[in-house]
């Protein structure tokens, strides 16, 4: 192992920044696979780095929020060595219309060798969604399509078809009659309301499940070192498309070739995509155009 590059952290103090009970996924996992020892950033408001309420936006990328929210917790732990939060996002799926998509990245610093890591869940499993109801009998309806109460929902004010939770918010709806109480103090006020499955981890069990998997995720890329330095985060960077159709032979979209890259060197390995060697006629565009 070269000098300064951990092979395990055994009993190293990482802080994580959270205040929504992240722990509750990521510190046993940190811990068994890494030898961490995770404690929280006592007293820090994660939230000063945006809100999925909108009362708050947030600045930059995934990646940017999870760099300040680690900064924030070195300045609350300054003995601590490494640090670790996570950032999620959600959105409609590129490609497919109509299907939401999860995407969860949790970073791991180590500010003594300089190590940043990422781990990753990218998922269809969410209940990520929302709609604009005009009475208590819609939201019902629409609470029960997001698994409400066992995941959270947030009732915002409208501003034509637009959510302002400037205007009206209300995110501790733990019941039924928390949520009509909500629900009829913003469509009085606003005359419809704007209803959406709360995303915060602590009030999202399907969320906090993802991101159980990207801490996974983190370990197994730590564990993934280079051959040429023997760094963490040797993976995947790349894939390149050609699998040869099992008919005509022709190149398709399907991957072909994985590209495997260092973070800290830049040395490169390529290897072929596991599974099937040939991709099915319906992948072609020259037997299914």
């Amino acid at each position: 192992m070269k000098a300064g590059v951990p092979g395990r952290y055994q009993n190293t103090v990482a802080v994580l920044s959270t205040m929504h009970r992240k722990e509750r996924v990521i510190k046993p996992v940190l811990e068994d696979g890494l030898g961490l020892k995770v404690g929280l950033a006592l007293g820090l408001d994660t939230d000063q780095f945006g809100t999925f309420s909108r009362k708050i936006e947030r600045t930059g990328s995934q990646l940017e929020a999870a760099r300040a929210k680690i900064a924030a917790g070195f300045d609350c732990a300054p003995l601590a060595r490494v640090g670790v939060a996570s950032e999620g996002s959600f959105g409609p799926h590129p490609s497919i219309p109509f299907m939401p998509i999860a995407r969860e990245l949790i970073l791991l610093v180590d500010r003594d060798t300089g190590l940043e890591l990422t781990g990753h869940d990218v998922s269809l499993d969410t209940n990520f969604s929302h709609k604009i109801v005009s009475d208590v009998a819609g939201a019902l309806a629409f609470a029960e399509s997001v698994q409400f109460p066992g995941h959270g929902l947030i009732v915002i004010a409208t501003d034509g078809d637009k959510p302002n939770p400037q205007h009206g918010l209300h995110k501790q709806i733990e019941d039924e009659a928390a949520l009509t109480s909500a629900v009829q103090k913003i469509i009085e006020m606003c005359g419809t309301a704007f209803i959406e499955a709360d995303m915060r981890a602590h009030r999202n069990p399907t969320r906090m499940a993802a991101i159980g998997r990207a801490a996974v995720d983190l370990v197994r890329r730590f564990n993934s070192r280079c051959p040429a330095c023997e760094c963490p985060g040797f993976d995947v960077i790349e894939r390149i498309k050609g699998l040869p159709c099992s008919w005509c032979g022709e190149p398709t979209e399907v991957a072909k070739i994985e590209m495997l890259g260092c973070i800290h060197c830049g040395y490169r390995q390529e290897r072929p995509v596991s599974g099937a060697k040939t991709a099915e006629p319906g992948q072609c565009a020259q037997c299914n155009p």
